[in-house]
């Protein structure tokens, strides 16, 4: 099959391994993609991936038997639009779906209108109106901008004045949601969907926080690990519960409303002592949750991305994942996620991924003249391994972790230490 990933990061690189190890007939183009895929010898070329005319045209004239495109950017500019309407098979929802990521407000109600559980959220315009919101609400509070923000737009704070302040930078650009804080462990699970179906991937807990302990500013998420043995029920009766009550209704009434979600559907959701709550949707596999579960997925990924764009899920089986655990420790460049320091020399990656279980993402890199890979952004790689146990991949991740070189390089230690 001929395959275009669209996206320049490390949960495209992921996607794209993933495809790569379940066949070598297919022919996978990355673009932009990074560094990481090129020296993988995919094919990189540049393209506005953003840009629904442009993507629009590169695929028309390459042909491609199937777009799959990562990012959330791209799928709220409305760059499955135009291919979905030329025939092209597309795994990602059309703009007016992918709003259930691209504002938090419109995924409140679809999930009120399909009866999916979540907490009580007001939106809000300014600070004056969000101050009698947040004294109703108590403490800790919960602001979250209600469009893209790059992963910092949400704060949970106990301190009444940064929870204004947090709405008065966000409100410039549009409408933001107070919402009830909600205690309990997170858990990530994605659904291949079908505009109609759904059919469950396996659950994964990502560390959003940039020190150990879940302490500091919110990144774009320092590791994850899957699977999740500590789950009410067991795995299987978790993703069925959620399946039944979260993800089919959401889909089904994005259908009855005339836009029909084709894609990923990300769930983040947390288990509170009064039963799982929704969090937030997303419209794209995660990142970096996306690294763990494709590294345990048995099934071949392309089946499903294809069953999802042709509307066939109804007829798939069940994917099957592998029962050895998965880990993922992301390395940052020193400052993320605040003001980055970037253009530092990384090395060590080869011999990182010498190691048994291992294998590295990109996600922030170049090469430069000499050859020598350059950090070029926060997040700099992201290292996975897997294992016979926790305590395994753990293991492995970190001795990777270890042998990496990055001045002033930072990640967290306790990457699935809660169930090692």
């Amino acid at each position: 099959m001929k395959i275009l990933v669209l996206g320049p990061g490390a949960r495209e690189h992921a996607i794209v391994l993933a495809l790569r190890s379940e066949s070598a007939d297919h022919e996978i183009v990355c673009a932009p993609g990074n560094a990481g895929i090129a020296a993988s010898g995919v094919e990189t070329p540049a393209l506005a991936y953003t840009d629904p005319e442009a993507v629009a045209a590169f695929v028309s004239e390459r042909g491609f038997d199937l777009v799959v495109v990562g990012p959330e950017a791209p799928l709220v500019a409305g760059v499955a639009d135009p291919l979905r309407a030329a025939g092209v098979p597309v795994f990602g929802p059309n703009r007016a779906a992918a709003q259930l990521e691209g504002s938090k407000a419109f995924a409140k109600r679809i999930m009120d209108a399909a009866e999916v559980p979540t907490g009580r959220a007001v939106r809000v315009s300014s600070a004056d109106e969000a101050g009698a919101v947040l004294d109703e609400f108590g403490a800790p509070y919960v602001v979250k901008a209600d469009g893209l923000a790059a992963g910092k737009g949400v704060l949970v704070t106990e301190d009444r004045a940064a929870a204004l302040d947090h709405v008065a930078t966000w409100a410039p650009h549009g409408d933001v949601l107070i919402e009830e804080f909600l205690d309990g462990q997170e858990v990530s699970l994605f659904f291949f969907a079908d505009g109609h179906d759904v059919l469950p991937l396996t659950p994964a807990q990502d560390y959003k926080r940039i020190f150990d302990g879940d302490e500091g500013p919110n990144t774009g998420g320092m590791g994850a690990y899957s699977p999740l043995p500590w789950l009410p029920g067991g795995v299987d009766a978790f993703v069925e519960e959620i399946t039944r009550t979260v993800a089919l209704p959401t889909v089904r009434r994005l259908e009855a409303e005339g836009t029909p979600f084709t894609g990923l559907l990300y769930c983040g959701l947390i288990v509170t002592s009064k039963g799982v709550r929704v969090i937030e949707f997303n419209a794209r596999f995660g990142d970096p949750e996306t690294q763990v579960v494709l590294a345990r997925l048995e099934s071949p990924l392309s089946r499903y991305l294809l069953a999802s764009a042709r509307g066939e899920l109804a007829s798939q089986p069940a994917p099957e994942f592998s029962d050895e655990p998965a880990v993922i420790v992301v390395v940052a460049s020193e400052g993320y996620p605040g003001e980055v320091v970037t253009g530092r020399e990384i090395t060590g990656i080869e011999a990182a991924e010498r190691l048994a279980g291992v294998h590295v993402v990109h996600a922030a890199t170049e090469r430069d003249a000499e050859g020598r890979w350059i950090a070029t952004g926060g997040r700099v790689l992201g290292v996975v391994a897997r294992g016979a146990d926790f305590g395994e991949a753990r293991s492995r991740a970190y001795d990777a972790v270890g042998r990496i070189g990055l001045e002033g390089s930072q990640h967290r230690t306790d990457i699935a230490a809660r169930v090692a």
